[in-house]
């Protein structure tokens, strides 16, 4: 499940998750082990073992130390390209009640007030690397090593909610 921050990726990979009884692994609880945003030293292991079975879901294009291992073994992309009008209220949204509820996420952390003027806030991250993201994507999807990949690409919140409905 590929897309920019706020696309909705962990929504749908957890609703497919349900519907075809795969199993779900959200990459940003992966990455991120402990308060203080600390990273797990063990993730390219801990990736590598999650897909070593031949049927999962992962929610991200991957970070850059297990990128390559994730597209290799995925057999389908579902790649959520929607345009910023549909993400950046999305983001805003999750990211004023995740703030405002002080709702625990990733390895025990917590968006806060003060995050959102960093340049990494999921707001502003959505803004700055959406057309960056969504070429890297484009990119890889092209990219031979990749051609064995089934890539399904939705442009609209509606067009992805008729696919999931039809399986």
């Amino acid at each position: 499940m590929v897309g920019v921050t706020g696309a909705g990726k962990s929504t749908l990979a957890h609703a497919l998750s349900g519907r075809l009884g795969l199993p779900y692994h959200e990459m940003d609880a992966l990455y991120f082990s402990g308060p203080g945003w600390a990273v797990n030293d063990e993730l390219t292991e801990d990736v590598s073992r999650l897909t070593d079975g031949s049927r999962w879901i992962v929610d991200s294009v991957g970070y850059p130390e297990v990128r390559d291992l994730l597209w290799g073994r995925a057999d389908t992309v579902v790649w959520l390209d929607y345009p910023r009008r549909v993400i950046m209220p999305r983001v805003l949204r999750r990211s004023v009640r995740r703030t405002v509820t002080r709702e625990v996420i990733f390895g025990g952390n917590r968006e806060t007030w003060a995050g959102w003027l960093s340049r990494e806030h999921p707001v502003w991250w959505a803004w700055s690397q959406h057309g960056i993201r969504r070429h890297e994507i484009g990119r890889r999807i092209r990219d031979p090593r990749f051609a064995h990949l089934h890539t399904l690409r939705f442009g609209h919140p509606d067009d992805t909610a008729a696919w999931l409905t039809s399986l």
